[in-house]
């Protein structure tokens, strides 16, 4: 497929990693972290979502489309890989997408990096509220200090038993950390990486 990345090899467990709203399935974030996870053994499938498409062939920035829009291109990678089982996951708004598609058959489990619980400064536009109920094993990696949900909201927001969170370190919504904090953009890329491998194998019942 033209709209997709790979990393790893074909016969490892598969792992479809769904970018966020700003920015394509190639961006740095998107690269550094598919190919740490690649590398543990690991086939890592990045797309791009239908907007992300157009803007990938004439330039032109656009806002992300509909969710109805975005569930369904999701789903058709999903489903092109039948009948093999499938962990799913993504950046802010691809995590919060993969999330909405938890309970699809082929699914096994989800990972969302830097979930987007509300807009920053906005708590009220809560858009956490399936994560109560999910039954699938659900990992959530989430900077400590994200505007998008930070680690002391996070206390606070009913999740269910099926969901973990791991934060990471002094990060922010793409994982970065203050340079006086001591940790380093780098290991916590990594950090994140080494967690939601070992998720992805502990979940990949084929």
């Amino acid at each position: 497929m033209d709209n997709w990345i790979t990393d790893g090899h074909e016969e490892h467990p598969v792992f479809i990693f769904a970018h966020g709203a700003g920015a394509g399935m190639d961006h740095e974030f998107m690269s550094q972290v598919a190919a740490q996870i690649a590398a543990q053994d690991i086939h890592v499938v990045r797309f791009n979502f239908p907007y992300m498409v157009k803007r990938a062939e004439d330039g032109k920035r656009r806002p992300p489309d509909r969710a109805p829009k975005l569930l369904e291109a999701y789903t058709q990678v999903i489903e092109s890989f039948a009948p093999r089982k499938v962990v799913i996951g993504g950046k802010s708004m691809g995590g919060r997408m993969a999330s909405l598609l938890a309970e699809h058959p082929s699914v096994t489990g989800v990972v969302c990096m830097g979930f987007p619980f509300h807009p920053p400064g906005k708590p009220e536009n809560y858009k956490g509220d399936h994560l109560a109920t999910i039954e699938k094993p659900c990992l959530i990696l989430q900077g400590e200090r994200d505007a998008f949900g930070t680690k002391q909201e996070l206390s606070e927001f009913k999740l269910a038993s099926s969901v973990g969170v791991v934060f990471i370190p002094d990060g922010d919504h793409s994982f970065k950390p203050r340079k006086r904090s001591g940790f380093t953009e780098p290991g916590n890329l990594t950090l994140a990486a080494q967690k939601a491998a070992t998720f992805i194998k502990e979940n990949n019942h084929v």
